[in-house]
C-alpha cells in the first residue's frame, strides 16, 4: 500500500512541475501522461485515456495505449449506465468483467478493469480513465484516484483564480497613465509598484487646454482584487467628473456617496487631487492622504487641507486648499507604502527621511528624483519584498 502522505507529496510535486513547464491548456493531458509513467507500476496502471464531454458523447482527446490504440474507440456514449455512475460519484472503479463497458482485449475473457474520475474545468467536463492490470487493490486505487482528483481540481481552480487576477492586473494597468503629460514649464514623473499582482494604489494625470493640468494620487483600503475594484471606480469617476468640467468638490461628494453605497461597504479610499496652473498656483483637496510635500524657496509645506477618506460616511464636507509652486520648486505625492517601509531593524522610512532626501536632491530633474526615492527605499528595506503598494509622483516647475 502506498503511504498516503508520500503519495500526496509526490502528486503535488508532479503538478507543480507540470504547471511550471507547460501552459494551462496542456495541464490535464500532461497529468494523464505523468500519472501513468510515474505511478503505473505502483498502482498497476497499464495505460490511460483522456476524454472531453460533448453534447452526447465523451470524445477521446488523448490515448496512451500505444499497442492497442484502435480498441479504445473515439467516444463514449453518455447514456451508458457505468458512465452515468462515474459522473454521479466523481470517481469510479469498474472491475466486473461481465459488464460490457470499456475496451475488450484480444486473448482475454471479458473486459479490462477500469478506474476513472471526472474533472471540471471552466465549462468543460473531462474524464480521465485508466486500465488496470492484475494485482490492483480497490482501496489503494480509490484513495489514489480521489487524491489526484482533489489535487488536480484545486490546481485548476488556483490557476483559474490566478488567470482572473492577471486579467484584473491588466485592467488596472490600463487605467494608469502611459506616461507623464507634456506640460510646458513642468517636469512630471510617476511610478507605482504593487505589493501583490493587483494593488490598491492609483495615480493619474489630467491635462487641460489652457496649459493647466490635474494630478491625483490615491490609496484604497486593503490589497488585491477588492482594493483594485475601488481604484477602478475612483479613476473612472474622477475622469468623468473632470471631463464634464464639474467642480472638484462636487466630484468628491459624488464619489463619496458612490463608494459608501457600494457592496464593498467596508472599503474606503484616501485621495489627493490637485490642479496646477501655468503660474504655479495649486488648488487641491486632500481626502485623508499623508500630506504631499511642496518644496519652494528652501521651505517645505505639507498639503493637508481637505477632509476624511472617501467612503466611510454617507455625507462629508471636503474643503479646498491653496498653495503655490515657485520656479524650480518640487511637488512630491506619495502613498503610505513609501513612508511605512521598514528597515531590517523595524524602523520606518518616515516623512522626515523623505524630506531630507528631497532637500538634498531638489535641483535634480523630476525623473532623477523619482529614481532616487525608489532606490533609497529599496536599499532601506534591504531589498525585502514591498509590504504595501507604493506610488510616487514628482512634479517640478521649470519656468
Amino acid at each position: 500500500m502506498i503511504q498516503p502522505k508520500v503519495f500526496y507529496r509526490k502528486i503535488d510535486a508532479l503538478l507543480s512541475k507540470i504547471s511550471q513547464e507547460e501552459g494551462e491548456k496542456s495541464l490535464l493531458p500532461s497529468v494523464l501522461k505523468e500519472l501513468v509513467s510515474s505511478f503505473g507500476e505502483d498502482l498497476h496502471i497499464k495505460s490511460g485515456r483522456l476524454y472531453r464531454q460533448g453534447r452526447k458523447h465523451f470524445v477521446l482527446v488523448k490515448n496512451l495505449d500505444k499497442v492497442n490504440r484502435r480498441r479504445a474507440g473515439s467516444s463514449l456514449d453518455l447514456n451508458q449506465p457505468v458512465l452515468q455512475s462515474i459522473l454521479q460519484q466523481g470517481s469510479y472503479i469498474h472491475g466486473d468483467p461481465t459488464v460490457t463497458f470499456g475496451p475488450k482485449v484480444e486473448g482475454q475473457k471479458g473486459h479490462l478493469a477500469l478506474a476513472a474520475f471526472v474533472v471540471e474545468e471552466d465549462n468543460n467536463r473531462w474524464l480521465m480513465m485508466f486500465e488496470l492490470g492484475r494485482g490492483w487493490e480497490r482501496e489503494e486505487i480509490e484513495f489514489c484516484l480521489n487524491t489526484v482528483r482533489t489535487v488536480v481540481g484545486y490546481r485548476i481552480a488556483a490557476e483559474r483564480f490566478q488567470s482572473d487576477l492577471r486579467q484584473a492586473a491588466q485592467i488596472q494597468l490600463s487605467l494608469l497613465p502611459d506616461g507623464p503629460p507634456p506640460i510646458t514649464g513642468y517636469q512630471v514623473a510617476g511610478r507605482q509598484i504593487p505589493a501583490e499582482l493587483v494593488g490598491g494604489d492609483l495615480y493619474d494625470y489630467y491635462p487641460f487646454d489652457d496649459g493647466c493640468f490635474g494630478v491625483a494620487v490615491g490609496d484604497a483600503s486593503g490589497h488585491g482584487l477588492p482594493a483594485a475594484l475601488l481604484v477602478r471606480d475612483i479613476v473612472t469617476g474622477l475622469r468623468m467628473g473632470i471631463e464634464k468640467e464639474l467642480k472638484i468638490r462636487h466630484v468628491f461628494d459624488k464619489l463619496n456617496r458612490v463608494i459608501h453605497n457600494s457592496r464593498l461597504s467596508t472599503g474606503f479610499i484616501s485621495l489627493f487631487y490637485g490642479e496646477l496652473e501655468s503660474n504655479g498656483n495649486l488648488f487641491y483637496i486632500n481626502a485623508g492622504r499623508p500630506p504631499p510635500l511642496l518644496f519652494s524657496q528652501e521651505k517645505i509645506q505639507e498639503l493637508s487641507i481637505g477632509g476624511i477618506p472617501i467612503g466611510p460616511l454617507p455625507e462629508t464636507e471636503f474643503k479646498r486648499g491653496f498653495a503655490h509652486l515657485d520656479h524650480q520648486g518640487v511637488l512630491l505625492l506619495y502613498t503610505d507604502g513609501l513612508i511605512e517601509r521598514k528597515s531590517k531593524g523595524g524602523h520606518q522610512f518616515g516623512i522626515q527621511r523623505l524630506k531630507e532626501l528631497l532637500l538634498k536632491h531638489r535641483a535634480d530633474r523630476a525623473d532623477q528624483i523619482l529614481d532616487l526615492i525608489f532606490d533609497y527605499a529599496q536599499k532601506f528595506g534591504k531589498v525585502a519584498k514591498w509590504e504595501d503598494d507604493i506610488t510616487v509622483v514628482v512634479i517640478k516647475r521649470t519656468l
